[in-house]
């Protein structure tokens, strides 16, 4: 049986400890992530909606960094909008980060409301299989 290991990169030790959930757990060479929001490290919500969607990435790219890897190392997305119209904005910053192939798979889903409160617009949710 694989060891489970919550990654709790620094500056999201609250989630853990106030919120109650790992930013991501690793299993063997796999890497699940909570959904990362477009929340600072003060978690504060970042309003712009290009900069929330970059945030909600970078906040991705330090768990992945924290666990061992990279953005190259991530197989499935899957991600939650509050408004579909931004999937063109969405694609653009995406397309920035995860500029690797094969792509990853991707499945994307119109929400009414995430991070349990207003404002947030995108959430983003993967898996990663670490490179050896």
């Amino acid at each position: 049986m694989n060891e489970r290991k919550a990654i709790v990169p620094v500056g999201m030790e609250a989630v853990y400890e106030k919120i109650r959930y790992a930013p991501a757990v690793k299993v063997g060479d796999t890497v699940y992530f909570s959904g990362q929001i477009g929340r600072d490290a003060n978690m504060k919500l970042v309003e712009e909606r290009e900069a929330q969607i970059v945030q909600a990435f970078e906040n991705l790219k330090a768990v992945l960094e924290a666990a061992g890897g990279t953005l190259a190392d991530v197989v499935d997305v899957t991600t939650f909008h509050t408004d579909m119209r931004d999937l063109t904005l969405f694609m653009e910053v995406r397309d920035r980060y995860l500029n690797v192939h094969p792509l990853p798979a991707w499945t994307a889903v119109g929400a009414h409301m995430l991070g349990g409160s207003a404002g947030y617009i995108v959430e983003i949710k993967a898996v990663a299989v670490l490179s050896k």
